[in-house]
């Protein structure tokens, strides 16, 4: 029995559990099971410092020879933050349509107040860390990410032997992380149940619908992302028409939505963006592997979607700076997201944090949290298909201009 089918069983079991005990047993289960819940959640948060900057150095540092790749890299980052950010705006649209988590009143929960959000200017500021151990100390996360990316660009510039020691220092940094949050990850089963079931003995079947709106949501946006912003891309930057595309990466597609890995599914990916869809070895070998650990459009826009459901769950009204705010972050952090199954929540919880959103409603989508993954997981892998073809046919483009 694999990890995310465990957690979908224990989602089930809280349900039923809660469900069945009421209101009734509710001291006993806010006395002795919502704590295990907490510790779970404190397991979590203790993760998004490490794992954000450790893999941020290393997304930047993938990049190599800034002066070699420069061209390609500068597309390739441009174009994977464009899109991402595009990802997260859909996300909004789609949940500001289909409003997930109205209605779903928790009893008893008193929502938590939310600080006046800053001024643009001020957000802008406070982006550069005055001292970076204090940022991270804080779990400032925005000043923990502009600052892992001048440790990656400074390592690059330095290069040589040196550069490459902290290089790779920060790589097995980074993979102790993963091992750290495979281990979470273990105990998620036994966390989400301690997490759901006071919940649902508290609030009773009306928690239950407002989940099948967030799948929906969910669902839909990355429908639409694919459609309108891939096939674009493909078509008009790319000169390939969308049918040949997703025609090109139907097995891909169906890998990464079974595994819910980006880096699982990375050699079939490659495969087939060579052979169904044309990109040169060159082009793939370098973009699809950065895009498994800097392009999360699917994360970015789940991200999106369960950031205004945890708002409209517990009664909070996101300002524009605030969405602002989250599409900044979620652009950003979507670069340290890791391309295993799992690690959207750590990216959720952090973006949450950003913003003032209370980190307690990861429960409310940890137990779908596989469905989600395998929506986002394949829109993840499409994007970073997407755009190798662009990257591929500007390079083809490039080098006809400089032989004329």
């Amino acid at each position: 029995m694999n990890l995310s089918f465990k957690i979908f069983i224990s989602l089930i079991l809280s349900v039923v559990v809660g469900l069945i005990t009421g209101t009734e047993y509710l001291p006993f289960i806010k006395w002795w099971i919502a704590p295990i819940g907490t510790m779970f959640i404190n397991l979590i948060k203790m993760m998004i410092v490490p794992v954000v900057f450790t893999s941020l150095v290393v997304g930047m540092t993938s990049l190599g020879d800034m002066k070699k790749l420069g061209r390609i890299g500068a597309k390739t980052l441009g174009l994977y933050l464009i899109t991402t950010a595009v990802a997260i705006i859909i996300g909004f649209g789609v949940a500001g349509v289909s409003h997930p988590g109205i209605g779903m009143e928790m009893s008893g929960a008193v929502a938590p107040s939310v600080k006046a959000a800053p001024s643009i200017m001020e957000v802008f500021v406070a982006m550069i860390p005055a001292n970076p151990v204090q940022s991270m100390a804080k779990a400032d996360i925005l000043p923990v990410i502009i600052f892992a990316l001048f440790v990656g660009v400074g390592i690059i510039q330095v290069g040589g032997e040196k550069g490459q020691r902290l290089s790779d220092f920060f790589d097995s940094c980074a993979e102790v992380c993963y091992k750290i949050i495979a281990m979470v990850m273990e105990v998620a089963p036994i966390g989400v149940f301690a997490l759901l079931l006071p919940v649902v003995a508290q609030n009773g079947p009306k928690v239950l619908l407002p989940l099948l709106s967030v799948i929906v949501s969910v669902a839909i946006g990355c429908v639409l992302h694919a459609v309108f912003v891939y096939s674009s891309l493909a078509s008009v930057l790319g000169k390939m028409s969308p049918i040949r595309f997703f025609r090109g990466m139907s097995e891909a597609m169906l890998i990464a939505f079974t595994t819910c890995s980006s880096s699982a599914t990375l050699p079939i990916n490659m495969k087939n963006t060579e052979e169904k869809l044309g990109v040169s070895r060159d082009i793939a070998s370098f973009v699809l592997p950065l895009g498994a650990t800097i392009n999360m459009d699917g994360t970015a826009l789940y991200m999106g979607v369960c950031s205004l459901f945890i708002a409209n769950v517990f009664g909070i009204d996101l300002t524009m700076q605030q969405m602002m705010m989250i599409v900044l972050t979620g652009t950003l952090a979507s670069i340290g997201t890791a391309g295993v199954p799992g690690a959207g929540l750590i990216m959720l919880a952090m973006v949450l944090q950003s913003v003032g959103l209370p980190i307690e409603g990861l429960a409310l989508v940890a137990g779908i949290d596989r469905v989600l993954d395998m929506f986002r997981t394949c829109l993840n892998i499409t994007g970073d298909a997407a755009v190798a073809v662009v990257v591929n046919e500007t390079e083809k483009s490039h080098t006809e201009t400089v032989c004329d």
